[in-house]
């Protein structure tokens, strides 16, 4: 399974909300600056988050976007549920009714644990741990002396 743009982007779009919090709302071309996403696809992408609850926009000559709730409650499963829908690797997972063969496939139980697998990590996974993990990598090695 291959997340598209739309999960990949929004959940970077979410990380910068979440790295520029407390700064007041962000503006949409200062995200897709950063990010390297164009405006118009980010405003795609910022619509079903908005209507989820995640993010929320501040009109006005200091508006922009922000994220309606703690970045350590926003968990990835949900993100990419909005963006990209259901993550299971194929279609019988979800509709078991479309195959005949659903009930003795074995290769269906495999794209179902598959898709558990998946959901798990991603359950498991807040945008607060994407903006620790950003943070850690942004730091510099400790030098190793030898001596």
């Amino acid at each position: 399974m291959k997340l598209s743009t739309k999960g990949r982007y929004g959940t970077r779009a979410l990380l910068d909300l979440a790295l520029h919090q407390g700064e007041g709302p962000v503006l949409l071309k200062d995200i897709a600056q950063r990010q390297q996403i164009s405006v118009r696809y980010l405003e795609h992408l910022i619509t079903p988050l908005i209507a989820g609850g995640i993010v929320r926009t501040t009109r006005g000559a200091k508006g922009g976007v922000s994220l309606a709730k703690p970045p350590e409650e926003i968990k990835l499963s949900e993100v990419i549920q909005l963006l990209e829908g259901s993550i299971a690797p194929a279609e019988c997972i979800s509709n078991p009714e479309i195959c005949s063969r659903s009930k003795l496939c074995v290769t269906r139980d495999i794209w179902g644990e598959l898709k558990q697998a998946m959901d798990g990590i991603l359950r498991s996974t807040t945008v607060q741990d994407l903006v620790e993990r950003q943070r850690k990598k942004e730091q510099p090695e400790p030098a190793m002396y030898n001596i």
